[in-house]
């Protein structure tokens, strides 16, 4: 098994799949599914989200009495800038080039994929497993937010997208609002005329100085990641715009956050005599599980059968876990041993890509009645 698992993580990682560009990793993960004797089903959210691929679903027939459970893994991967040559150097999987690995969410389908295997070779019992294989998790969960959840039997069910040493256990994450701002100032030459302009630039440089950013308070983040502006260094910049995110567990600190946010716009647009616009998206809205429920309970029976300390943390990251509780379906986030991801550093143990087929099988046996 342990072959197996390295070998495929190793195939899987070498394909790129940044968001969109799925197809290579898909294709992959129907053939898997099809040498196991299974008949996994695309659906056509493709073309509607912007992705090569459809969400991939496929269900295990319930072989005892029991609590069936769904596992999600999204198939994208942040964009890689460089070639992915995985090696593995003291038993730990390395980007032997200078880029992202995709352990996540690579490690992930693994997991599920090699734990779904060996239920059926070893005719295990168990009540009732789903697979759901999502697209274009990275940019806004868009291939889970497109998935018809009537196509899922299980109520409850897992991601594995938290990048920390196995055992965690995430009870909430949090809300998300987009922001998208455009100043709109007066061209004139800044060498000739520059009192005759309104520079949209220097005012949302204010705007950005002004607003609350970085950790709120131990719920609550904010930040700014993107400006641009201008058409040449010799014009007062009579556009600017700029993309900005609050996220929090506490709904009332998230419209704050916003809202102090807002003012600053206003306030900074005041100032420099120019127009400001605003437009609100909302991303994802916030969980939280209690210790007690059941999902909960059958992610720490399972991680002590495998010898792992149960620990509970929040997030302060989405995953396609966020939209399954929106939807009224109980989605626990369990890390995975992922370490650095989104960076040139990304890194996994080997002993991690095994330990969580290990996991996935019991979770699938304490769910059993």
């Amino acid at each position: 098994m342990a072959a197996e698992v390295l070998d495929l993580f190793c195939e899987l990682t070498r394909l790129p799949s940044p968001p969109g560009e799925e197809r290579a990793v898909a294709d992959r993960v129907l053939a898997f599914l099809g040498d196991c004797g299974l008949t996994p089903f695309e659906d056509s959210t493709g073309p509607s989200v912007g992705s090569s691929m459809g969400n991939i679903h496929v269900s295990l027939e319930p072989t005892v009495a029991g609590e069936p459970l769904f596992f999600c893994a999204h198939l994208d991967t942040v964009p890689p800038t460089d070639a992915i040559e995985p090696v593995v150097e003291e038993g730990i999987v390395r980007n032997a080039r200078p880029t992202i690995l995709g352990a996540d969410n690579k490690a992930a389908v693994v997991a599920m994929l090699v734990a779904a295997r060996r239920v059926l070779l070893e005719r295990r019992e168990h009540a009732g497993i789903e697979l759901l294989f999502t697209s274009k998790e990275e940019v806004g969960l868009l291939g889970a937010y497109a998935f018809d959840q009537a196509l899922l039997r299980a109520r409850s069910g897992y991601v594995y997208d938290s990048a920390s040493a196995i055992g965690e256990v995430i009870l909430g994450a949090p809300s998300s609002q987009q922001i998208e701002v455009s100043f709109h100032g007066r061209a004139a030459h800044a060498g000739m005329y520059p009192e005759e302009g309104r520079s949209a630039v220097a005012a949302a440089a204010r705007a950005i100085a002004e607003m609350p950013l970085g950790r709120i308070d131990e719920e609550t983040t904010a930040n700014v990641g993107l400006i641009s502006g201008g058409t040449a260094v010799n014009i007062v910049p009579e556009w600017c715009t700029l993309r900005a995110e609050a996220r929090s567990h506490d709904e009332r600190k998230l419209a704050d956050q916003v809202q102090a946010m807002q003012d600053a716009l206003t306030f900074a647009a005041g100032l420099g005599e120019c127009t400001v616009e605003t437009t609100l998206t909302r991303s994802y809205g916030a969980y939280r599980f209690k210790r007690d429920e059941l999902p909960v309970r059958l992610a720490a029976e399972a991680l002590v059968r495998c010898g792992f300390e149960p620990r509970y943390a929040l997030s302060g990251g989405a995953a396609d876990a966020n939209v399954f509780n929106a939807r009224g379906l109980r989605c626990v986030n369990l890390a995975n041993g992922m370490a650095e991801i989104h960076t040139p550093d990304e890194h996994i143990a080997v002993a991690d890509l095994e330990a969580m087929v290990e996991v996935t099988l019991a979770l699938i046996d304490v769910a059993r009645a």
